[in-house]
Formats: structure tokens, sequence, C-alpha cells
């Protein structure tokens, strides 16, 4: 089993997210997708707070990970940073907990935000995207989000990745290993490829739509 603790905002776990998906189906593990917000307790702090080179080299990295991997990014979102990312990451709870692809309904608010120039923390574009990724009713998975059980799953998480040492998102766990960054991806992979005591996965797509 590959946990992933990861801002659903983040532009790291945004360009990340593809490859994650494709490793994990490609090495037969089970992904588990456990969004959560800024871990403070541990040292997280927000990007517009940081010192200003920080900021500035952040946006050169960016620059250089969008045409390595050719994926699209607004470097500028209109809707970054987002007034609330708890809707929409209890969504993606939610959805896994019904037993929909929430990995693909992940992949369609991170691209809403960062390619599509829409707004996540929005209920009404929430609703589309749960239609347009899942194909399932948006309001009714909504209400699904906003039950005990979401809430505790979404408090969960960060209790779990404070308890584990979580700095920072993305985060991928394996074996009790960290891997922070979606730049040690290669390492993940080859701790998957190393240790084959892994939960057997369900049939899952190696490429997202």
């Amino acid at each position: 089993m590959v946990e992933a603790f990861y801002g659903i905002s983040s532009p790291w776990a945004y360009l990340g997210f593809p490859r994650l998906r494709e490793i994990v189906a490609k090495e037969g593990a089970r992904l588990v997708l456990r969004p959560i917000r800024i871990i403070q307790a541990n040292g997280g702090i927000p990007l517009r707070t940081r010192p200003v080179a920080r900021q500035a080299y952040h946006r050169v990295e960016l620059l250089r990970w969008r045409e390595f991997l050719r994926l699209p990014l607004n470097l500028e979102p209109k809707f970054y940073p987002c007034r609330t990312i708890e809707p929409a990451a209890r969504l993606v709870i939610a959805a896994d907990r019904q037993g929909f692809d929430g990995a693909a309904l992940s992949w369609g608010i991170q691209s809403a935000l960062w390619s599509e120039d829409r707004d996540i923390a929005d209920p009404a574009t929430l609703c589309s995207l749960v239609e347009e990724c899942i194909g399932t009713d948006g309001k009714a998975l909504m209400a699904t989000s906003d039950t005990p059980e979401v809430m505790g799953a979404w408090l969960d998480n960060l209790q779990d990745a404070e308890r584990l040492g979580i700095f920072g998102t993305p985060t991928y766990v394996f074996d009790n290993e960290l891997f922070w960054g979606q730049d040690r991806l290669d390492f993940l992979e080859r701790k998957l490829q190393s240790v084959k005591n892994f939960d057997p996965a369900p049939n899952v797509p190696s490429v997202l739509s």
C-alpha cells in the first residue's frame, strides 16, 4: 500500500500525480489518497509567507518541471491561493469511501485549479467536477462529504501525517518510509520494486484520462 499525503492545491502534488498513479499501477500496489492541509505542527508554512527569494525560486522550479513533464500548468492561476481546500479534499475522501475513483476526481480538481483557472473552493464548480470526472451526482456526493465519517477521516489524515513526521506535501509513504516531493518518485519506484510484500491492487488504470 502506498499512501499519498498531499495538499489538493499543491502544484507539486499536481505535477507528480500522473506519474504516481502510473508507478503504483505498474508495480501492482494499492494507492490510498490522504489529502491534508499544511502541517504547521511540523514546520509547514504557506508559500506566500516565505521569503521573497524562496518564492522566486519556487517559480523557477515550477517552470522547469512543467517543461520537463510536459504538463499544462498556469504559474499564476486565477484562484490560487485557494480560499479553502477542505471541501475539495473531503470530496475526494467521500468519493473513495463511496467506491468511486477518488484518484480520477482528485486529478480533475487539481487540473481545474492549475490548468483550467477554475475555483475549486466553489461548491458549484466542485459539483460539476464530480459529474465530469466520475459520472455521479455532484450534490449528492457533496452531501456525503459533510458526514461525520468523512470529517473524521479528514482530521485523521492530518493527525497521521503529524505522527509520521510529515512536514510537506506531497509525501508518499510505503513500508514505513517517507518520500517527500514529486521529485522523489524515482526512489519510491525503486522501493516498490525491491519490496514484494505490499498489498496487491485491483485493476487500476495506468494512465489518467
